[in-house]
This record gives C-alpha cells, sequence and structure tokens, in this order.
C-alpha cells in the first residue's frame, strides 16, 4: 500500500508538470500541422485536443480528491450542464464559461478544468454528441483552468481581470471551436477562409463573453462564498 502511494505520488507531479505542455499543445499543434499542409491535420489535431483532456483528467484522478472535494467539483458541473440546456434557447448565452471561472478559482485549476469539459460532455447528451465535443471539453475546461490559475495568484479579486478573463474567454473558446471547423470542413484552406469564418462568428463569441461577464456578476459572489465556506469546513 505505501508503496503504491509512492508511485502515485510522482507520477501525479509528472501529469502536474505536464498539463500546462498539453493544454499549450494543442493550438500549437492545429497551428503547426496547418501551416505546414498536413492532409490530416484535423484528425490529428483531434487526437492531440483528447490526450490533453485524458490527461488533465487523469491528472485530477490522481491527485486523489477526497469524496468532499469531489462533490462540489461535481455538484458544480452538474449545475453548469444544466445550466447550458437551460439557455439552449438563446444561442451563445451559456452559463458554463462562468461556473468553470467560479470553479477554478474557488476549488483549483484542476477542478475548474474538470468542470468545464464534464459540462460539455453531459450537456451533449442533450445537444448530441460528436467531434466537436472534445474540442467543448477541452475549450470550457481551459476556461475554468486558466480561471484557476489567476486564482492561485489572486488575481480574480480585482474587478476588471474576472471580467476581463470572462469577456476574453468567449474569444477563446470561440476560436478553438472556429478551429475546429476550418481545419474539418473548409477546403481548400486560405488565410481569407479562415478569416472569414472567424469574422462571422465574431459576434457570437463576443456575445458569450458578454453573456459569462452578467452571468459571473451575478454568481461570483453568493457562490464564490458558498464555495470557500465548504473548502474552509472540510479543509479542501
Amino acid at each position: 500500500m505505501i508503496g503504491e502511494k509512492q508511485t502515485r505520488r510522482p507520477l501525479a507531479r509528472v501529469l502536474a508538470a505536464a498539463e500546462p505542455l498539453a493544454l499549450a499543445a494543442v493550438p500549437a499543434a492545429m497551428v503547426c500541422l496547418a501551416l505546414a499542409g498536413v492532409r490530416a491535420t484535423a484528425g490529428v489535431s483531434l487526437v492531440v485536443a483528447l490526450l490533453a483532456v485524458a490527461l488533465l483528467l487523469a491528472g485530477f484522478e490522481r491527485s486523489r480528491p477526497a469524496l468532499r472535494q469531489l462533490m462540489p467539483t461535481a455538484v458544480l458541473a452538474a449545475l453548469a450542464a444544466a445550466g447550458r440546456v437551460l439557455f439552449a434557447p438563446l444561442p451563445d448565452v451559456k452559463p458554463v464559461s462562468a461556473i468553470a471561472i467560479v470553479a477554478g478559482a474557488a476549488l483549483g485549476r484542476r477542478s475548474g478544468f474538470v468542470v468545464g469539459a464534464l459540462a460539455a460532455l453531459l450537456s451533449n447528451l442533450f445537444f448530441g454528441q460528436g467531434p466537436w465535443t472534445p474540442w467543448q471539453m477541452y475549450a470550457w475546461g481551459l476556461v475554468g483552468y486558466v480561471a484557476g490559475v489567476l486564482g492561485e495568484k489572486n488575481l480574480l479579486s480585482r474587478a476588471p481581470v474576472l471580467y476581463g478573463w470572462g469577456l476574453f474567454s468567449g474569444i477563446v473558446y470561440g476560436l478553438i471551436l472556429n478551429g475546429y471547423h476550418v481545419l474539418g470542413y473548409v477546403q481548400p484552406l486560405t488565410w481569407p477562409a479562415v478569416l472569414a469564418a472567424c469574422a462571422a462568428s465574431l459576434p457570437l463569441d463576443v456575445t458569450h463573453g458578454l453573456a459569462t461577464v452578467a452571468f459571473l456578476a451575478a454568481i461570483w459572489l453568493p457562490w464564490g462564498r458558498a464555495i470557500r465556506r465548504v473548502v474552509a469546513k472540510y479543509d479542501l
């Protein structure tokens, strides 16, 4: 048992060190493969995204979170998924990014990633699963992960940083999903085609970001206060 724990700890540290590299590898692979003219860019990028998501989820599991830490993470993921379904009639007005940001800030970068990724996976049971699911898991997971990094540096206590990331997260999410769309469905792949796709989605991405800011304004203080009480009470 002791040997098993000692084995897990170095592995957990390796996974933690690899997390930023795995997250950065996804956009890097998309850009580099596209510039190199690799015909299988869409498929290879999808594999890289899947591996990044798998590594982050494995890192969370290897950190051996106690049940008292799993519960708030699972509850927030379920709320984010339900919120996305609830706001289905309003395109790009979704609470997922805001809840992932709150989770990352209050529970840590890994929990932020897990909340965003699971929210995408669970809500797509309603919207439909497909090759877009790993990209949504990665994109919303990244939003929560970055919030966790900013929270660790106590930057999200500043309103401009909090709401700035909320707004910019909509652009980041849109760029990632646009990349998936362009690499998979736009042929021939040219700069004018890429710019046209991004320009067409920009109003929707900005709407997503503004909606995230609005949701953060509504839930940041009450939800954050409640989660911090749980964290302090159970020493998470």
